[in-house]
């Protein structure tokens, strides 16, 4: 099944398109762009961002709250990214501290664009563990 990715690099450069597979033991992905295939090394990511639609909206404000009760919680970590280019990303873990240079993260906003996001360890210059229960709303 393919995804719709948003492969975000370090210099800031985007590639949005699909991919069949990411494997973050493999030093590259394969991005299908609308006109070609591209492939990137991971190692050059801010963070793979999988995505609901290739648009997306700028504009949202994603909530930082989540339920008690979300299914969601079990076996996660929460986290907060602040990546070195000034982005921040609050979301669930659940390998942390990552055992590689990738890991992925599930945001907290269940209607957010993003599904899920394979983040570059390299990218971050800090992350922070927040406690689940005073986050939960």
């Amino acid at each position: 099944m393919q995804s719709r990715v948003v492969a975000r690099a370090i210099d800031g450069t985007l590639t949005k398109g699909t991919c069949l597979a990411v494997d973050p033991g493999q030093p590259n992905c394969q991005v299908r762009t609308a006109t070609e295939s591209v492939d990137i090394p991971l190692a050059s990511l801010k963070a793979l961002f999988f995505v609901r639609d290739l648009v997306g909206c700028a504009r949202r404000q994603e909530t930082q709250l989540i339920a008690p009760t979300d299914p969601r919680l079990e076996g996660k970590t929460l986290i907060e990214i602040l990546f070195r280019d000034g982005e921040r990303l609050l979301g669930l873990t659940e390998t942390f501290p990552p055992q590689g240079q990738f890991y992925y993260v599930t945001p907290l906003d269940t209607g957010s664009n993003n599904l899920k996001m394979l983040v570059n360890q390299a990218a971050a210059a800090d992350v922070t563990v927040h406690d689940l229960h005073e986050a939960a709303a």
